[in-house]
């Protein structure tokens, strides 16, 4: 990020405001780690291990996010699912998936900041593996392999959600378009 000031920026603007959201610190270590984990960013894994452990999240909640298995406090194992959802998904949530989150406890306004949390993640996860990041030091004791990410593997060969008012996509990149009222689909 250093070779490119503005993602710096934006990614540290970004930061700030993800930081403010109504989300607990928890919460938010569960969004960004479970993007890490299927973006199969291996150096955000180990960083934010260890800052959630600095920050005092519950080691059995950053456990079964490393493992990518369920947290058993039932509100956290929900937004983790729905983060999950949006990831895959590419932000293409059933009425079912969304009902579940607020099923759990979560407001309406929980969905736009996984949302955020998820734009996050793609912009340094993405930088990380453009740059081939090497991992730091200081986070050596929490790098863990990443297998292929499950976000990609599902993404292989998928065709993306019909949405009839936008335009056609490129399949091969699922690049965004904008629809016909110019907003971006």
């Amino acid at each position: 990020m250093a070779e490119a000031p503005t993602i710096l920026e934006g990614y540290m603007s970004l930061s700030a405001i993800f930081a403010n959201t109504g989300l607990s610190e928890t919460e938010r270590r569960i969004i960004l780690m479970t993007n890490n984990r299927l973006n199969g960013c291996k150096y955000c894994m180990a960083a934010h291990t260890t800052l959630s452990q600095m920050a005092g999240v519950n080691g059995d909640v950053i456990d079964a996010l490393r493992r990518n298995t369920p947290i058993a406090d039932a509100k956290l194992e929900a937004l983790r699912q729905f983060a999950i959802t949006n990831n895959e998904s590419r932000d293409w949530p059933s009425q079912k998936q969304l009902n579940a989150l607020m099923t759990a406890g979560h407001m309406r306004q929980s969905v736009l900041e996984v949302i955020l949390g998820t734009a996050l993640k793609v912009l340094s996860d993405h930088t990380n593996h453009a740059a081939h990041t090497a991992l730091d030091d200081a986070f050596e004791a929490n790098h863990q392999d990443v297998v292929q990410p499950v976000a990609a593997e599902k993404r292989v060969g998928r065709q993306r959600a019909y949405n009839p008012n936008c335009l056609p996509t490129n399949p091969a990149t699922y690049a965004p378009t904008a629809d016909r009222s110019g907003r971006c689909c």
